[in-house]
């Protein structure tokens, strides 16, 4: 059963999923050889086997946007086998790539599904392109060693100590009760947060309906818990001017000249800052314009963000937005077209939380695409500082710490 509308919001069977597809044991899936892996120091806890085979299986199934079906298909097999109940939610195709697998998110619990929950624990299993396999140091492996590989930092290293956390807090606290703790694992998160928007319009259509008390989200905060991140704004702009020959400038209008000194006055100008995000930031992503260089260019194209530090969190960007305007307008009250895709003020986060160590991030997460009354707590292993680039990766001891510390922000999230 695939998905139709956020107004009939069912997750369907879990037997919809595979459609003559066979599940693998973790054993089996994306392994270099994991029965030839290094030896363990002295100091390696208990569960580290489990943790390093879980993110192995993980980052080594490609899980680009829209190509999210395999690992999606690994994690409902490997949740089914740790004795959770799951069920899927599709997410339609990227309009980019219709012709995808079907991609789902994956919701995980223990016990018999409730409409009420202390905690959601939750991260995305999309990753950035181009896929890159995983690699581990070689000799024992202690907390220093080095795993490299596509997902590592961006968040397959989130999911995988989550998911490990989770499993050990479980079965060795008696305290806890695992009808406290419902799983969520989304796709679309490093495009258009898709699959966390289609899971937060289904929240109040599920039979039966789903809330939480408070949301742990997964994404690499450098093992600190970020009290909020940045907003984000989109936009390009189009500016238009007159073709002429190069000799006689005074012939044309030089879109390119006019988009220069556009831009270059944003970058001159205060955007607005606040004491927790400090500045709103901007960059010119991609510049495009003219036919040749002796050619007076009719046309010239941005595409251009801002990391927003003003505003509240859902009008933050349109101060932004505003200030952009006003300043292509002044350049040239006629030629510029300005359009705005999406957009959002900068998200606080709960970070009074003792023993850890508070930051502030610039990216954004799913958080804002996730419409509820809840508390949010923003965590994970890994720097964004390597996210995204071709040379990612993670140590053995920051992924064990994040188990550690995923544990403490759950307890302390079920006590509030």
């Amino acid at each position: 059963m695939h998905w139709a509308s956020a107004t009939a919001i069912v997750f369907p069977a879990l037997l919809a999923l595979c459609a003559g597809q066979q599940q693998q044991p973790l054993s089996e899936v994306g392994h270099s050889g994991s029965s030839h892996s290094p030896p363990a120091s002295a100091d390696a806890p208990s569960w580290r086997d489990e943790l390093l085979q879980l993110l192995e299986a993980l980052v080594s199934t490609p899980s680009a946007n829209g190509q999210e079906n395999g690992v999606g298909q690994f994690l409902v097999d490997y949740l089914q086998q740790a004795q959770y109940q799951v069920d899927i939610q599709f997410v339609p195709p990227p309009k980019d790539h219709p012709d995808v697998p079907d991609r789902f998110n994956v919701l995980a619990w223990r016990g018999e599904r409730k409409p009420s929950y202390k905690t959601l624990v939750t991260s995305h299993i999309d990753v950035v392109p181009p896929h890159i396999p995983w690699e581990i140091e070689g000799g024992e492996v202690s907390k220093k060693t080095i795993i490299k590989g596509r997902g590592t930092t961006d968040a397959k290293g989130s999911v995988a100590t989550q998911i490990v956390a989770v499993n050990h807090l479980l079965s060795t606290n008696s305290d806890v009760n695992p009808e406290d703790l419902i799983l969520l694992f989304v796709v679309g998160e490093e495009t258009t947060g898709d699959g966390m928007r289609l899971f937060s319009d289904s929240l109040k259509h599920m039979d039966p309906p789903l809330s939480f008390d408070s949301a742990i989200f997964g994404e690499p905060t450098e093992n600190k818990l970020a009290c909020g991140h940045k907003g984000a704004l989109f936009c390009s702009a189009v500016a238009k001017g007159k073709d002429a020959h190069s000799g006689y400038p005074e012939m044309g209008k030089s879109a390119n000249e006019l988009m220069i000194r556009a831009m270059n006055k944003i970058l001159d100008t205060d955007l607005g800052s606040s004491p927790l995000f400090g500045n709103t930031t901007f960059n010119v992503g991609r510049f495009d314009g003219g036919v040749a260089a002796n050619v007076i260019p009719a046309k010239a194209f941005v595409d251009l963000a801002a990391r927003v530090a003003v505003g509240s969190e859902r009008e933050g960007h349109r101060v932004v937005q505003q200030k952009i305007a006003d300043i292509l307008k002044e350049t040239d009250e006629d030629a510029f077209a300005f359009e705005c895709t999406h957009g959002y003020g900068p998200y606080e986060c709960n970070c009074d939380v003792e023993g850890f160590e508070p930051t502030i991030v610039n990216y954004g997460t799913d958080i804002p695409n996730l419409d509820a009354d809840y508390v949010r707590y923003l965590y994970g292993p890994g720097s964004i500082l390597v996210a995204h680039g071709d040379h990612e990766y993670i140590t053995v001891g920051d992924l064990e710490k994040a188990v550690e510390d995923y544990q403490k922000l759950i307890l302390h999230a079920i006590s509030q």
